[in-house]
């Protein structure tokens, strides 16, 4: 789930997150980015929106500056631990120029860093992307991967 529309990068957003969807089950849900100067009343705002389209049942993941680095094969390794789990899947939530509200933060299980970097927000999407698309090949063997194992 991303707050706002992919713009300068979308081709290569779109292209990634069709690649991550051969591996795995997915949907990428838009929401409404909110408009203001004061940057707490924008992400609350945000928030909202997010909570709106939230499914019950699925883990939260907030990607964060200041979450958990994972290398790629540490994500594929989660992801695939938290396939045999009962949730139902995986919210992956990208906030808005402001980051995610502290209270819908609070509320995810993970905390996700992209890097130690702030990134713009088409970056962010298009980096979870494709570490979803890679995570998939880890996973599959396939040959997209060149890191270690």
């Amino acid at each position: 789930m991303v707050v706002g529309k992919a713009r300068s990068l979308g081709p290569a957003i779109r292209e990634y997150e069709e690649r991550a969807a051969r591996h795995w089950r997915m949907e990428v849900a838009e929401v409404r980015q909110a408009r203001g100067r004061v940057a707490a009343e924008v992400m609350r705002t945000e928030a909202a929106n997010i909570r709106a389209r939230l499914l019950p049942g699925f883990d939260r993941v907030a990607v964060t500056r200041e979450g958990r680095r994972f290398t790629s094969p540490e994500l594929a390794r989660w992801l695939e631990g938290v396939a045999r789990t009962p949730a139902k899947g995986v919210h992956f939530l990208v906030g808005g120029a402001f980051g995610l509200d502290p209270g819908l933060r609070d509320e995810c299980g993970v905390h996700l860093s992209l890097s130690s970097f702030t990134l713009p927000h088409d970056f962010a999407r298009l980096v979870l992307a494709e570490q979803l698309y890679r995570a998939g090949t880890i996973l599959g063997n396939q040959p997209y991967h060149k890191g270690s194992r």
